[in-house]
């Protein structure tokens, strides 16, 4: 074997490119070598010996009556001489390499098989990235600008964009960070790999790394709301009678959702169980608020959640966020009562118009939850407290709200 195709085989070991592909782009640099300094216009291709180690350009021809281009067409009477049995229409191939063919053909055909290396490796760091869109990934932060982050992960980087980090997330360089791989898309410049930490599926995955119920399938996520940075909401569901799903993901002594709630900075997080049952569902999702009844509209997929007086605020939350994570969980729009507003003169009172749909906007602001709810002072620290138990109770398996 010729030391041509001793250094065809070293570059595909090395560049992890099959040999196919390398051919190619050799093939494709010697044929624009060629047209590049023997006429652009020629019908020309190149054919391997790979016995030999050598190859041949070899020019093709159409056979035709009378030639109108001698760049692409013979006459019929040059193709018989070259062999009897050709007629018009046919096509003639015969090698045209010339013995000049060195130094400058061989420069121009590396530039394009170097272009061509590249190309291929692009396309392979695009496949294999493209087939774990939504997968989690570790890196290493490699150079922030302009409060981009750009994350070593390999052999590319991610990208990190401000937007797509919680507030008061802070990485320095060579910090190792975990993210979510939201999208990846082709670029003239390669494959660029955008990051998320603020997707709701980087907290799935941090379960599903933290969890082996959930990675085994025994414990199913069916739901996630996530305020990223503050507050995350998930419900967890499962067929198997001997397993505490919500146990599972609190671990002993709450080890495993502390690890995630540590990589999240801090940001609290609920676990509740997923119900079939809408009404036992979205009293489970307003938790740790309790909820005396539930009624529903399953024509408009609404809800009306009657608590106690006393669990109003807890269960609307600061700036109307228990509520609207909820009803993000759930699917279902929740309007929150008290039990004294429901109840009152025994008839209830003119609905809050705000109900919390599939937008949840940022209802409920706090002049407004106040004259809604009446809230008081002794209410205010009613919510100061369980916003307290909300950070001690995340990680331990906290009571059910009660069917």
């Amino acid at each position: 074997m010729s030391d041509f195709m001793n250094a065809i085989n070293d570059l595909v070991k090395e560049k992890g490119i099959t040999r196919d592909v390398l051919m190619e782009a050799i093939e494709s640099a010697l044929v624009a070598a060629y047209k590049k300094n023997y006429g652009t216009s020629q019908n020309v291709r190149v054919v391997f010996d790979d016995d030999m180690g050598g190859f041949e350009v070899l020019m093709r021809k159409d056979v035709v009556e009378e030639v109108e281009d001698e760049f692409t067409e013979i006459s019929i009477d040059e193709a018989l001489e070259i062999d009897p049995r050709y007629q018009v229409g046919d096509v003639v191939e015969y090698q045209v390499t010339p013995q000049n063919f060195g130094r400058i053909a061989a420069q121009t055909a590396k530039q394009v098989v170097v272009q061509k290396l590249r190309e291929a490796e692009r396309g392979m760091v695009f496949d294999s990235y493209i087939s774990r869109q939504g997968d989690l990934i570790t890196g290493v932060v490699q150079r922030i600008s302009n409060e981009t982050i750009f994350v070593n992960i390999g052999n590319t980087e991610g990208i990190l964009v401000a937007g797509e980090r919680a507030q008061g997330e802070r990485f320095r360089v060579n910090d190792r960070i975990k993210a979510y791989i939201m999208d990846v898309r082709k670029s003239t410049r390669g494959p660029q790999i955008f990051l998320s930490r603020t997707h709701p599926g980087f907290v799935e995955r941090l379960f599903e790394l933290e969890v082996p119920e959930i990675e085994d399938g025994v414990v199913e996520i069916k739901s996630i709301a996530r305020e990223a940075g503050s507050r995350t909401k998930i419900a967890v569901y499962t067929e198997d009678e001997d397993v505490d799903p919500v146990g599972a993901c609190v671990g002993a002594g709450g080890s495993r959702v502390r690890n995630i709630v540590d990589e999240l900075f801090g940001e609290k997080i609920d676990i509740t169980t997923w119900d079939d049952d809408p009404h036992v569902l979205i009293k489970n999702v307003l938790s740790p608020a309790k909820v005396e009844e539930v009624l529903i509209n399953e024509e408009e997929k609404s809800a009306t959640a009657i608590v106690p007086d006393y669990q109003l605020s807890l269960a609307i939350g600061r700036e109307g966020q228990n509520v609207r994570l909820a009803a993000r969980l759930c699917g279902w729009k929740i309007d929150i009562r008290s039990h004294s507003q429901y109840y009152a003169d025994g008839e209830p009172e003119e609905e809050y118009e705000e109900e919390y749909a599939d937008d949840y906007p940022e209802a409920y602001a706090d002049e407004d939850a106040a004259e809604y709810a009446g809230e008081s002072e002794e209410a205010d620290a009613e919510s100061e407290e369980a916003e307290e138990f909300g950070e001690a109770e995340e990680y331990e398996e906290a009571e059910q709200p009660e069917e």
